[in-house]
């Protein structure tokens, strides 16, 4: 009977350390924030566009992480089928990142991005906005 509490108390605290791990790793991407620093004519159509990722309880920069995956539309102005191009520059030591966007039309663009963050397990992702002139 012993021996059968130990078990249950054992398999008790495996699924509440998984839940509280769990919880905290989701918890962790909403402690971070994409802001448009930036966005600025680069040509026809480019739109150069200068981003910082901030972690929300320090209001801290990050820097250092991997974005992986972005994508530009013009979401904001109500014409989401309106997608552009999205070339990623080299980040800078003070972490902002760097995005030179080609768009088709001048208007209100949404920029948005996934990144990984060393030492969280979860993706961050986000979308700025920004002016295409």
């Amino acid at each position: 009977m012993t021996q059968f509490r130990f078990a249950a108390g054992a398999a008790l605290a495996s699924v509440v350390t998984m839940f509280l791990l769990t919880a905290s790793a989701h918890a962790a991407a909403k402690d971070y924030r994409f802001e448009v620093v930036k966005a600025q004519p680069a040509g026809k159509n480019l739109t150069d566009v200068s981003v910082k990722l901030t972690h929300n309880p320090d209001d801290k920069p990050v820097t250092g992480a991997v974005i992986f995956q972005t994508k530009v539309d013009m979401g904001p102005s109500g014409m989401g089928e309106m997608t552009g191009k999205v070339t990623p520059q080299p980040a800078d030591a003070a972490g902002l990142y760097h995005f030179r966007t080609e768009t088709g039309m001048a208007g209100t663009w949404a920029l948005t991005l996934a990144a990984k963050v060393q030492g969280e397990t979860d993706t961050v992702r986000g979308t700025v906005t920004f002016d295409a002139k």
